[in-house]
């Protein structure tokens, strides 16, 4: 491993939080390599949320009742949470530029095989398969952001981590945009235009990675480390805290067209009008949530953002019973702007955390970073995960709901009960103050009940 470690895309000497070397050379690198994550990871989140575009063009004749349709967009969410864990490593066991270009290559497998099947009479264990496959795009998120999180100094990670993830996520309203142009031109018949626009993406997305990006020596798989995270409470609170936001925004951006067609009788053409609009503007939100969480703390943004989220969904749940379409999309696209608002927020309290226990163990200076990176990149792989399996909590809750009430109002009272309990636990456990502290941040200092001090 030692000798693969060397040769020109290998940078053998990394220290981002030493700000000399930051603005002579570590500036410059870090934010190279991240437009081009930025651009694989865009990709990656197209081909995840495939599906949520795919069902649109799924008509009568193809045999699937809502409940399967559901149950068909939930499918890449269980695949892509559990493939974070692996790709999280990945990063360390093979470099961050290495991985980035297989992971991307590796996307071909089910957007050419959804381009094969993508017809009616096909079985729907096929379909299942084919959106299983595209559970890699998925997994694309977890390494992006360990090899990002690896670039930047921690005062930059609200924003850098932000915009990686930000710029991810866009690839959800992408596809469903490109989806709406050939329903609205070529018809809902001819579903492979989709994948004939995205297979050749994909290849660019590889090729400017293996050009343009680099490998971290630095960075290793520290087998410790992740078993260290795993333990650590904050992981874990942390991980239910991001299921709220991010579960949530991967959640409905995959169920948005079937919950307008079920409940408001929307044709696939006005589904597909509709269903971009909340995924766009909560992946544009993103950096900005990372940004207001590096000036005024992570914990207080993702509180009042849970509080937000709690009033919009209030407001879907009203609009639902009352059948209500226009007051129904606005607490519905409000609920995707806080979504995004408070992925960016809750990403950025990780590495604070970790890097606040280190400074609590009495490290100082590179001593407490290298903990902090060492320690957030492990948790994030555990965190991103979780995440994302929260998106398959949300597309079986409105399976459910539909076939039981014919509505997706008692799923939305879950949803709202989960953002109340996400809130209480943000409060209790990084902004109560049990004991006279410091005048800082809020996740500057572990809170005593969870702060091995």
């Amino acid at each position: 491993m030692a000798a693969a470690r060397k040769g020109k895309r290998w940078i053998e000497e990394w220290d981002p939080e030493d700000e000399a070397f930051w603005e002579a050379k570590g500036e410059r690198i870090a934010r190279r390599n991240l437009w081009f994550s930025v651009l694989s990871e865009h990709i990656g989140f197209s081909v995840w949320s495939l599906w949520s575009v795919m069902v649109l063009f799924m008509g009568p004749e193809y045999g699937i009742d809502p409940a399967g349709k559901f149950f068909l967009v939930a499918m890449p969410t269980v695949v892509g949470g559990i493939l974070r864990v692996p790709y999280t490593f990945a990063v360390a066991r093979f470099g961050g530029r290495n991985w980035t270009v297989l992971s991307a290559a590796l996307l071909l497998v089910p957007t050419v095989f959804a381009a094969f099947v993508m017809t009616p009479g096909t079985s729907y264990t096929t379909f299942m398969v084919a959106a299983a496959l595209t559970g890699v795009g998925g997994g694309n998120f977890a390494s992006s952001m360990t090899n990002i999180n690896s670039f930047y100094p921690l005062r930059k990670k609200g924003w850098a981590l932000g915009l990686n993830a930000g710029g991810g996520n866009i690839g959800v309203p992408v596809i469903q945009l490109l989806g709406l142009l050939v329903i609205g031109t070529a018809g809902a018949a001819h579903p492979r235009i989709v994948l004939g626009v995205y297979i050749p993406l994909v290849v660019v997305a590889a090729v400017c990675a293996a050009l343009f990006m680099d490998n971290l020596a630095p960075v290793t798989n520290d087998t410790g480390a992740a078993r260290e995270a795993a333990r650590d409470p904050h992981t874990w609170i942390m991980a239910l805290l991001y299921v709220g936001t991010f579960g949530s925004f991967i959640g409905y951006s995959f169920a948005f067209g079937l919950v307008l067609q079920n409940q408001f009788a929307q044709t696939p053409l006005q589904a597909a009008s509709l269903t971009f609009i909340g995924p766009l503007l909560g992946s544009l939100i993103r950096p900005v949530g990372g940004k207001l969480a590096d000036r005024f703390g992570g914990a207080r943004i993702t509180l009042g953002n849970y509080a937000a989220m709690g009033v919009a969904t209030g407001i879907v749940i009203v609009a639902s019973v009352q059948k209500s379409l226009p007051v129904f999309l606005v607490g519905f696209i409000a609920l995707f702007v806080l979504t995004g608002l408070g992925n960016g927020s809750t990403y950025k309290m990780i590495p604070a955390i970790f890097q606040a226990k280190a400074v609590s163990r009495g490290l100082t200076g590179e001593a407490a970073a290298a903990y902090g990176r060492r320690l957030s990149g492990a948790a994030m792989g555990l965190i991103g995960a979780v995440g994302a399996l929260g998106g398959l909590g949300i597309n079986l809750a409105f399976r459910q709901a539909f076939m039981t009430a014919g509505s997706g109002t008692p799923a939305f009272v879950s949803f709202l009960v989960f953002y109340a309990l996400c809130l209480a636990v943000t409060w209790a456990v990084y902004l109560r103050r049990t004991a006279p502290e410091p005048d800082v941040r809020a996740e500057e200092v572990p809170r005593p009940a969870y702060a091995e001090v």
